[in-house]
């Protein structure tokens, strides 16, 4: 499977990942318990590995700082340091929670264009009245590969608990052979729910190679897959074609 070696840093980066595990703990950035959002964070990177995703060497550095940052709050109190040797501006605590603050308000930035158009529109109401159509469907949220990794993650430790543990070392599958299948149930199917995909696997060498030939389809933009909610079941289609143009 190495031919389809996926470089992590095309789909994300370590901010996104932490506001990703803040969003998925339901707290404000300020509240978030850096302690415990460093074991996700480290469990998360150990879990691309296992996939075969090259992983940055921005995700490792922000590994070790969460882990330098961990290690100090679980110092006993009298051997933390105290205001005094260290002030607030220099707390890696502080910076890294700066840090994220002055990213999410970068990312709610990037999307000015959809609110602008509806303000626009409200200074038109004068135009002829249109005749009235049904409304088209709201466009659901297509997922991160964060929220892929958090699905797959649940799979295989569903799938560690009915293993007997006995690993096949054969190659039995290819990349190549897993797409070919999913094109197959997507054009069956007009919608694949994730977990369904891997509902007749049996090791973990299998969930991961369908896995990949999934991050390799949406990478060419033939499947994309979206979640009706935060953190629910994510669900799998065909990515419609571009209409062509004269």
């Amino acid at each position: 499977m190495a031919e389809y070696k996926i470089k992590f840093e095309v789909f994300e980066g370590p901010l996104d990942l932490l506001l990703h595990l803040i969003k998925k703990e339901e707290v404000d950035i300020y509240e978030v318990n850096l302690t415990k959002l460093a074991t996700q964070f480290i469990e998360y990177i150990e879990v691309m590995r296992l996939l075969d995703l090259e992983v940055a060497g921005e995700f490792l550095v922000m590994a070790s700082t969460l882990m330098y940052i961990k290690s100090r709050e679980l110092l006993p109190k009298d051997l933390q340091t105290t205001d005094g040797e260290e002030d607030e501006g220099e707390d890696p605590r502080w910076e890294l929670i700066r840090q994220l603050v002055a990213y999410k308000k970068i990312q709610g930035r990037r999307r000015p264009a959809a609110g602008a158009r509806n303000r626009a529109g409200k200074h038109l109401s004068r135009l002829p009245a249109r005749p009235d159509l049904p409304a088209p469907a709201a466009r659901k949220p297509e997922v991160s590969l964060f929220d892929l990794i958090n699905a797959i993650s649940g799979v295989l430790k569903r799938l560690g608990a009915r293993e007997d543990l006995r690993e096949i070392f054969e190659d039995k599958w290819s990349v190549s052979e897993k797409i070919e299948c999913l094109l197959k149930l997507t054009a069956e199917q007009a919608v694949v729910k994730f977990s369904d995909l891997f509902a007749s696997a049996s090791s973990r060498a299998e969930v991961v190679c369908i896995f990949l030939a999934l991050l390799e389809l949406i990478r060419l933009k033939q499947l994309t897959c979206t979640q009706p909610e935060d953190f629910g079941e994510i669900e799998i289609t065909r990515t419609p074609a571009l209409p062509v143009t004269a």
